[in-house]
C-alpha cells in the first residue's frame, strides 16, 4: 500500500525516503554535488550512479559477454541483445528495437528529422553522440590515447573500438551464424542479412538496402555526383570503397592472394570467384537446364539464352546482343561512331570509359586478358 502522497505533484511512493527522491525531480533544487566535477543532481542514488563515471566502477555485468555498465537499467536494456526479445516496433517498416529510444531514434529515417545540429556549420543529425563527435572536427584535439602505439582520437568509445585491434577481441556475435564483431553496430548491420530487413529506401525509385552510407551512394546514381576522384586520371565514382580499389590499377598494389596457386587481384571478390576455380565450387545454377557456373554474371548471362533477351542493341542499324563485348565487336563496322581511338592497337569504341577499360590491358606491357581465360570462359558458357 502506498501510505505517502503530495497532491501538489500528484504522486504516490511507498517509502517516505523514494517520495523524497522523488520530490526532488520537480524542484530545481540539485543539493547533491560531486566533488570531482561540477556536475550536480536531485537524489543521493543519482549522484552514486554519476561518481561511477570518475572511478570506473562498473558494478552490472553481463553474464554473456564481457560488457559491464554503471546501471542495472543499462544492463537489462543490454540483456535484450542475447535474448530474440525487441519489444519496440516501427509502424512504417519492420524494424523492431531492444529500447524506446533506439526506435525515437529510427523513426527520424522515415520522418527526415535531424534535431541536432552544430553551431559552428550546417551539420544536423538525428543522434546526440553523432553531434559530439562531429564537434570535435572543429577542434585538433585528441585526448585519447592508445598504450600500444602513437594512435590518438576524439572519443573513449572510438579509442575503445581502436584497442580491439591490438587484443583481437571481438566481443559481438551474431546468433545465426559464426560471425562475430568489434562493435555493436557491425553486428546490428550484420544481423538484416538474416532477417531480410533494409531499412534504407530510395525515395527516386524502389531501390532499399541495410546501410545509410550504401543508400547515400546510390542516390549519387540519380545526382550524378561523384564526389570521388583519383588523383592520377579523371576516373570518378560516387563512393570510397570504389576509389580504393581503382587506386591499385595505379600502384600495381594487388593485397588479395590465393593460398592455392600465385594468382593475386586487387578486389576481395575476384579472389572469392577464383578460389571457385580450385574447389570446382559452381553455386549459381539455372533452373531451366543444369547448368552451373562460378558467378552471377555467368548465370545471368546464360539465362538471357532461355530468355531470348540482348539488351545490347546498335545505335545505327537493328542489331542487338546478350552480350556488350559483341555489340562492341559489331559497332567497328560502324568506325563513324567509334571516336575512342586506342594509340597502341587498332581497338576502338564508342565511349571514352570503354577506351580507359582496355588502355589498362596495355600497362607495364601486361594483357591479363589472355586466350587462355578467354577460351575458359567461352566453355563455361555452354549449355
Amino acid at each position: 500500500e502506498k501510505q505517502f502522497g503530495f497532491n501538489e505533484w500528484n504522486c504516490d511512493y511507498s517509502t517516505l525516503e523514494i517520495l523524497r527522491a522523488h520530490k526532488g525531480t520537480h524542484s530545481e533544487e540539485k543539493p547533491y554535488k560531486c566533488n570531482e566535477c561540477s556536475y550536480s543532481c536531485s537524489g543521493i542514488a543519482n549522484l552514486k550512479v554519476h561518481k561511477r563515471t570518475h572511478s570506473g566502477e562498473k558494478p552490472y555485468k553481463c553474464n554473456v559477454c564481457e560488457y559491464s555498465c554503471t546501471q542495472s537499467g543499462h544492463l537489462n536494456i543490454h540483456l535484450r541483445k542475447h535474448s530474440s526479445e525487441k519489444p519496440f516496433k516501427c509502424t512504417e517498416c519492420d524494424y523492431r528495437c531492444t529500447q524506446s529510444g533506439s526506435l525515437k531514434t529510427h523513426m527520424r529515417i522515415h520522418t527526415g528529422e535531424k534535431p541536432y545540429k552544430c553551431n559552428e556549420c550546417d551539420y544536423s543529425c538525428t543522434k546526440s553522440e553523432n553531434l559530439k563527435r562531429h564537434m570535435l572536427t572543429h577542434t585538433s584535439e585528441k585526448p585519447y590515447k592508445c598504450i600500444e602505439c602513437s594512435y590518438s582520437c576524439k572519443s573513449s568509445g572510438v579509442l575503445k573500438k581502436h584497442e580491439r585491434t591490438h587484443s583481437g577481441v571481438r566481443p559481438y556475435k551474431c546468433s545465426e551464424c559464426d560471425y562475430r564483431f568489434t562493435e555493436s553496430g557491425h553486428l546490428k548491420t550484420h544481423m538484416r542479412i538474416h532477417s531480410g530487413e533494409k531499412p534504407y529506401k530510395c525515395k527516386e525509385c524502389d531501390y532499399c538496402c541495410t546501410r545509410a552510407d550504401i543508400l547515400r551512394g546510390h542516390m549519387r546514381t540519380h545526382s550524378g555526383e561523384k564526389p570521388y576522384k583519383c588523383s592520377e586520371c579523371d576516373y570518378s565514382c560516387t563512393q570510397f570503397g570504389r576509389l580504393k580499389p581503382h587506386m591499385r590499377i595505379h600502384s600495381g598494389e594487388k593485397p588479395y592472394k590465393c593460398c592455392e596457386c600465385d594468382y593475386s587481384c586487387t578486389k576481395s571478390e575476384n579472389l572469392k570467384r577464383h578460389m571457385r576455380a580450385h574447389l570446382c565450387e559452381k553455386p549459381y545454377k539455372c533452373g531451366e537446364c543444369g547448368y552451373s557456373c562460378t558467378t552471377s554474371g555467368s548465370l545471368k548471362l546464360h539465362l538471357r539464352r532461355h530468355t531470348g533477351e540482348k539488351p545490347f542493341k546498335c545505335s545505327v542499324c537493328d542489331y542487338s546482343s546478350a552480350r556488350a563485348w559483341n555489340l562492341n565487336m559489331h559497332m567497328r563496322k560502324h568506325p563513324s561512331v567509334m571516336p575512342y581511338k586506342c594509340n597502341e592497337c587498332d581497338y576502338n569504341c564508342t565511349k571514352s570509359e570503354e577506351l580507359k577499360r582496355h588502355v589498362r590491358t596495355h600497362i607495364n606491357g601486361k594483357k591479363p586478358y589472355s586466350v587462355v581465360n578467354t577460351i575458359a570462359v567461352v566453355q563455361e558458357l555452354k549449355f
